[in-house]
């Protein structure tokens, strides 16, 4: 289990608050570890299964499928296997890293993230199989984590991996928001955009749902596989056109955009028989770590869930709202969301590092203040970090080390400014993913 120590940094240890504050950030993570919150929603009641107050009858359900997508697949999964022992499911889990154990019964096809690869592919290819053929007396069950659009993959006919993984890795590099790329995915693959329920009907589709999107909008998490999409094929072209890639994009994926049929809507039938249950936040994330600040003797307050942006600009306002603060010190503001990093150079970090090394310039010399952004998940872009710590001192301190933190941000290369601060946040895979979170302390 995550300790508070986990979140050890040079100035996190150095500071007279720093337990206090390591302590805070553990209790945001804890509260969404995915076997808690998928327990919260599930209970087991004789020969029923009880999910979010709705009763599924075993001995009128024929076959039980279980799907465990995303980052969290196995920790969500392990709760409703127990509880569904004696029924013995089959089951895929479809995670980004191999577990060490999975339960019996259950294929593992670990996929790519976070552009899809060819294990990707093959786990959507299991995930058609395992949806497929279904009647009306089965019962599908999934667990949907962050990652799970990159990790399971089925290509409309004609879309290649190499399409895919070069308009993903465009539209990242450009900065589009993580909802404006899963438009494009939902209209380009067959179990995305309500695609996995239409492939189960008429079987029964439950979807426990631990929810990496600001504002938990269904169609968003995992390009909704379960859930009906409000966007056309018009809406992922325009997409394609606000980032001025049309020109750029493989015809192949024009062609799909132009012609295919148009995924489920809001209002399909189809949906009657699909149960969608969000059971884990961001919201709820920093709900707990605001009672942890309060408990931890801080003055806390909530800037919202809906924090999205270019990193280095989320930072200056973040920076402003912290030293404009009127509450009384010690106070502990905390933000939720995910910002975007738009890449200007090839260096190693993350959209958290990004904003906190963004953050250094504004709080130089500001007395007793840190920022702290945190990717829930451990893992900050295609590093080891969660995240970094920032604080009134660090502008000096990496000045004293010959480190402008200018150059750095203009290389997105955070990481390596962090490492010689050793203030970068390491608490390696929490095993869950609900966004960001960024916490400004006034000490």
């Amino acid at each position: 289990m995550l300790q508070p120590q986990s979140f050890a940094t040079h100035t996190l240890i150095q500071h007279p608050r720093g337990a206090a504050i390591t302590r805070i950030l553990c209790a945001a993570i804890q509260a969404v570890e995915p076997g808690t919150a998928v327990r919260r929603f599930v209970q087991r009641e004789g020969d029923a299964l009880v999910i979010d107050g709705r009763e599924y009858p075993l001995d009128q359900v024929g076959r039980i499928r279980i799907l465990g997508l995303g980052k969290a697949a196995l920790a969500m999964t392990l709760p409703l296997a127990d509880l569904l022992s004696d029924r013995s499911p089959r089951g895929l889990l479809i995670p980004k890293q191999t577990p060490v154990h999975a339960p019996g019964g259950f294929d593992l096809q670990p996929g790519g993230h976070p552009v899809p690869d060819g294990n990707s592919l093959r786990a959507g290819e299991k995930a058609l199989e395992l949806a497929g053929g279904l009647n009306e007396n089965d019962l599908l069950i999934c667990l949907i984590s962050g990652g799970g659009s990159a990790l399971m993959s089925a290509p409309q006919p004609g879309v290649s991996l190499a399409d895919l993984r070069g308009l993903t890795s465009a539209l990242l590099a450009c900065g589009a928001r993580i909802d404006e790329i899963n438009t494009l995915r939902r209209h380009l693959d067959r179990l995305k955009g309500g695609g996995l329920a239409r492939l189960a009907a008429p079987a029964n589709v439950v979807s426990l749902i631990l929810s990496d999107v600001v504002g938990n909008p269904l169609e968003a998490i995992a390009s909704g596989p379960t859930a009906p999409d409000p966007s056309s094929r018009a809406d992922a072209l325009g997409v394609l056109e606000k980032y001025d890639l049309t020109g750029n994009t493989p015809q192949a994926i024009l062609d799909i955009l132009k012609t295919a049929p148009e995924t489920p809507k809001p209002g399909d039938g189809l949906f009657k028989r699909v149960q969608n249950v969000i059971v884990g936040s961001n919201a709820l994330a920093a709900e707990a770590a605001l009672s942890q600040a309060r408990s931890e003797g801080f003055h806390p307050q909530r800037l919202g869930n809906d924090w999205q942006g270019e990193a280095r600009e989320v930072a200056r306002e973040l920076s402003q709202r912290l030293i404009q603060s009127p509450l009384p010190r010690p106070f502990c503001l905390i933000a939720g969301g995910e910002t975007t990093v738009t890449l200007r150079g090839n260096g190693l970090g993350g959209r958290n590092q990004e904003l906190a090394l963004a953050a250094v310039r504004e709080l130089a010399g500001l007395r007793d203040a840190l920022l702290i952004p945190l990717a829930t998940d451990g893992e900050d872009g295609p590093t080891d970090a969660a995240g970094a710590v920032v604080s009134a001192e660090s502008l000096q301190r990496g000045l004293d080390l010959g480190l402008s933190p200018e150059a750095f941000l203009q290389n997105n290369d955070a990481y390596p400014y962090f490492s010689a601060l050793d203030d970068l946040l390491k608490p390696g895979p929490t095993g869950t993913n609900v966004n960001d979170l960024t916490f400004c302390f006034g000490l």
